[in-house]
């Protein structure tokens, strides 16, 4: 580990960090772009394959930007499709931004460092950045926008310039530093450690535009959302921002473990989807018989259609959820784990004034919004599991075959969990077993094994 790293681990001071030299390369996951092609037309394009974790080159620093010694991240979606090299190679992504020249420049390399979601410590801040020094503690917006486009004064999400951090750039959060702009910032939670802070950020945010924000549902007192893959992360944050707004949370999830555990966390109703035949991928006609299967499970228990679906899960689930939202409805969509070519019956839509609302991540102003419920412990991290960084592959594969609840960790500079903790006293407020009810449901409801238990860091 380099001095400037022994340094932040050490607690070092503002003037001392500054002192360190920062180093001429860094440990990260990263993918290889003549990899790209690797998997061919193979059916099961396992991610352990392609994830790397080794040493690259450590970029300049644009002056808008800051080098955080990244201490915990954690996986999302968009990593497996990073490693997947799909629906298109990153590569393609991080070429085209390449071509802009000047600090762009920098991100079309043969190596992508990836990651959406980091906490760790400000070490180095360009000229241009105002708000932040170094040795702040930080969370990381994955929003990467273009503050000089004019329609990212309106919302940072419609700038054409807009891009996923650590997917469609370089430089991402798994790894031991992390290049971000100064707009990407966000103060940590004290009372939460590393690879807690680090898991809410990217899902949180994401939940938080699609339900509350103007720009998604704008959920209200006695709202009924449906939440497909309710114990997922994105799933899990959109219960809990449901229930806090006074609405009442349905979550569908595919096993009875599921069930028990979203049972426990308090969403109003669960329903497990093997009882109602819904399985991975039915697009088509089909959905609209588990539709009305699905609708009369809801109406025997509230006595009333929902008025929002939550659906980031796609190709499976997207004709269902567009038929059984009540008439003037909402369906509001982000990614398409299952496939994002979606099948649905206008009809239902059009002739019941229903709306399809997409949504992707959350600009700043939403995500400063968001981190202030995690602050207040109005919204507690799903942390399932911590990895080290060498045991990505394996943390990964557990995400893609959905093999996971909440989210998964990964511990990138902290040497062992349960660290950053600067709060205390409201972690004790808010209550250890609450902040940590995800980890203890990996083992007492999920029946995690030996050999799971020996893969990764114990929380």
């Amino acid at each position: 580990m380099d001095t400037l790293a022994e340094a932040v681990l050490a607690g070092a001071s503002r003037a001392e960090l500054l002192e360190e030299k920062v180093p001429d390369q860094y440990r990260a996951v990263h993918l290889r772009a003549e990899d790209a092609g690797m998997f061919g037309d193979r059916q099961d394009k396992d991610v352990r394959d392609s994830l790397r974790v080794g040493l690259v080159p450590m970029p300049p620093l644009a002056p808008d930007e800051a080098l955080i010694a990244v201490l915990a991240s954690s996986i999302n979606y968009n990593t497996i499709w990073s490693a997947m090299f799909e629906p298109v190679s990153t590569f393609s992504l991080l070429r085209r931004l390449g071509r802009q020249g000047g600090y762009a420049a920098r991100h079309d390399l043969p190596t992508h460092v990836i990651g959406s979601d980091a906490a760790g410590v400000v070490v180095r801040v360009g000229p241009g950045v105002r708000r932040w020094q170094v040795g702040d503690h930080v969370v990381v917006n994955p929003a990467y926008v273009d503050d000089q486009e004019p329609s990212t004064h309106a919302d940072g999400m419609l700038g054409v310039g807009q891009r996923a951090w650590g997917y469609e750039t370089n430089f991402g959060g798994l790894a031991h530093y992390a290049v971000v702009r100064a707009s990407q910032l966000l103060p940590k939670p004290g009372h939460l450690s590393w690879e807690e802070a680090a898991s809410t950020t990217l899902c949180a945010g994401t939940a938080y535009r699609m339900l509350v924000s103007g720009h998604g549902a704008r959920i209200k007192q006695g709202d009924i959302a449906l939440i497909w893959g309710a114990t997922g992360g994105l799933g899990a944050f959109a219960v809990q921002l449901v229930r806090n707004g006074g609405g009442i949370a349905v979550g569908v999830v595919g096993s009875s473990e599921k069930a028990r555990l979203l049972k426990d966390f308090g969403c109003d109703l669960v329903i497990n989807r093997n009882d109602l035949g819904i399985g991975e991928d039915q697009p088509g006609a089909g959905q609209i018989e588990l539709g009305k299967r699905l609708g009369a499970v809801i109406r025997g228990e509230l006595g009333e259609d929902p008025h929002v679906a939550f659906d980031y899960v796609g190709r499976a689930t997207f004709g269902t959820s567009v038929f059984v939202v009540r008439r003037g409805g909402m369906v509001v969509t982000c990614g398409s784990s299952t496939g994002y070519q979606h099948e649905y019956d206008n009809r239902y839509l059009w002739m019941n004034l229903k709306r399809i609302v997409g949504s992707h991540i959350a600009n700043l102003q939403e995500q400063w919004e968001c981190n202030r419920l995690v602050q207040l412990g109005r919204l507690v991290p799903v942390l399932s599991e911590a990895y080290p960084l060498d045991r990505v592959g394996e943390a990964a594969r557990l995400v893609q075959t959905n093999g996971h609840v909440g989210k998964i960790g990964m511990l990138c500079m902290a040497p062992a969990p349960g660290l950053g903790v600067t709060d205390p006293g409201l972690r004790a407020t808010i209550g250890e077993s609450r902040l940590t009810h995800w980890r203890r449901a990996v083992s007492e409801h999920l029946g995690v094994g030996e050999a799971r238990q020996a893969a990764h860091v114990p929380s």
